[in-house]
C-alpha cells in the first residue's frame, strides 16, 4: 500500500566514461546554503501510539484528513515495515554522509542559480516504490531510503537488474539532482526526436556541473557493460539515427525506443540486448557537450537556446 506516497500526490500538488568533470569543478566553499534533514522514518517506526500527536504537528503534511489514527498505529507494528525499517537503520543510521552530498550539490546549484532556495530534507519509507526514489517541491525534498539499500539486497531480488542497479547509496545524490534540474529544463516545443535528445542531454549537461565529482556511468546510471558498450558504438548508433532517418522524425514510439528508462534500447536488431536503455539521451548529452565545446555561452543561454539551433551550432561528431 503506498499510504504515504497518496498523500504526498496531495501534498505536491499544493507546491507549486568513469572520470570525474574536473574542468566543471569550481569553488564553493562560501556559497550559503540553509536546510533541515528530518528522519520520519525514525520518528515514525519508533514512536508509539501515545507520540502519534507529536509525530502529527511535526509532520503535518503525512497525515492529512481521512488518515486515521488506527491506520497510522497498524503501520508502526506492521512486522514487515519493521524490518524493512531495520535493514535501512543498518546502512543509514548515520546520515551525516548524505547530508554533506546534499550541501556540495545545493551550493553548486546556488552558484549558477543565485534565486535557488535550498529545500529542506525529509527522508521516509515507501515500501520500495522505485518510481517515487526522490520528490521535490522547491521548499521540500524527500528522499526514499529503503529505495537505496545496494543493487545486491535481498529485498531487490525480484527487481529488474536495469532498475536495481541504481538501488545504491551513490545513486541517491544523482536522483535528487536529477529532480532539481526536471525542474529547472522546460520540455522542448520542437517534437522532432533530435530536439528531444538535446532537451535530455540538456539535463545530463547539468549534473556535469552540479555534481562534478560524479563520474559519468553513475550519472547516466548504467551497468559497466552497458556504458562500454554504449561509448564503444556512439558512432554506430548515430549513423543508425541517420540511416533510419529518425531525426527529424515526430514519432513519439521513438520516446519509448530511446528515451525513456528500460532495460536495453530498441534498434530491432539482433542484439539489441546488449545496449543501454536511453541511447538517445546519451547521444543528446554529447550533441551538448560539443556545442558548450564550440561556443562560449552560459549555463542559462543554453537552457534558452532552441534544439535544432543547438544542433546545428554544435559541430557534433562522434567519438570512432
Amino acid at each position: 500500500m503506498r499510504f504515504f506516497l497518496v498523500i504526498l500526490g496531495v501534498l505536491f500538488s499544493f507546491y507549486s566514461c568513469n572520470t570525474s568533470n574536473s574542468i566543471n569543478k569550481i569553488d564553493v566553499s562560501k556559497v550559503v546554503v540553509n536546510f533541515d534533514v528530518k528522519r520520519f522514518d525514525v520518528d515514525f517506526y519508533t514512536s508509539k501510539e501515545e507520540d502519534l500527536k507529536e509525530l502529527k504537528n511535526i509532520y503535518p503534511y503525512f497525515f492529512p484528513k481521512g488518515i486515521t489514527d488506527s491506520l497510522s498505529i497498524s503501520k508502526m507494528n506492521n512486522k514487515e515495515e519493521l524490518e524493512l525499517f531495520s535493514e535501512t537503520q543498518l546502512i543509514y543510521k548515520d546520515i551525516n554522509p548524505l547530508k554533506i552530498q546534499l550541501e556540495s550539490l545545493f551550493k553548486h546549484v546556488k552558484y549558477y542559480n543565485p534565486k535557488f532556495e535550498a529545500p529542506n530534507v525529509v527522508t521516509m519509507l515507501t515500501n520500495i516504490d522505485y518510481d517515487s526514489r526522490v520528490i521535490y517541491a522547491d521548499s521540500l525534498l524527500i528522499i526514499s531510503l529503503d529505495v537505496y539499500l545496494g543493487k545486491k539486497h535481498k529485498f531487490y531480488n525480484d527487481y529488474p537488474t536495469y532498475i536495481k542497479e541504481n538501488n545504491t547509496k551513490d545513486h541517491i545524490i544523482v536522483d535528487v539532482a536529477n529532480e532539481i534540474i526536471r525542474r529547472q529544463v522546460s520540455p522542448s516545443r520542437e517534437r522532432s526526436f533530435i530536439a528531444k535528445m538535446i532537451n535530455e542531454g540538456k539535463k545530463m549537461y547539468l549534473l556535469d556541473f552540479y555534481l562534478p565529482n560524479v563520474s559519468d556511468i553513475e550519472k547516466i546510471g548504467y551497468q559497466e557493460d552497458k556504458f562500454n558498450w554504449i561509448i564503444e558504438n556512439e558512432e554506430q548508433i548515430w549513423a543508425y539515427f541517420i540511416e533510419k532517418k529518425l531525426l527529424f522524425s515526430t514519432d513519439t514510439k521513438l520516446n519509448k525506443r530511446f528515451l525513456e528508462v528500460a532495460p536495453f534500447s530498441k534498434f530491432y536488431m539482433g542484439q539489441d540486448n546488449l545496449s543501454p536503455g536511453r541511447a538517445g539521451v546519451w547521444l543528446g548529452w554529447q550533441i551538448v557537450r560539443s556545442y558548450m565545446q564550440q561556443n562560449d555561452v552560459s549555463l542559462q543561454e543554453l537552457l534558452e537556446i532552441n534544439e535544432l539551433d543547438l544542433y546545428k551550432k554544435s559541430k557534433y561528431k562522434p567519438r570512432k
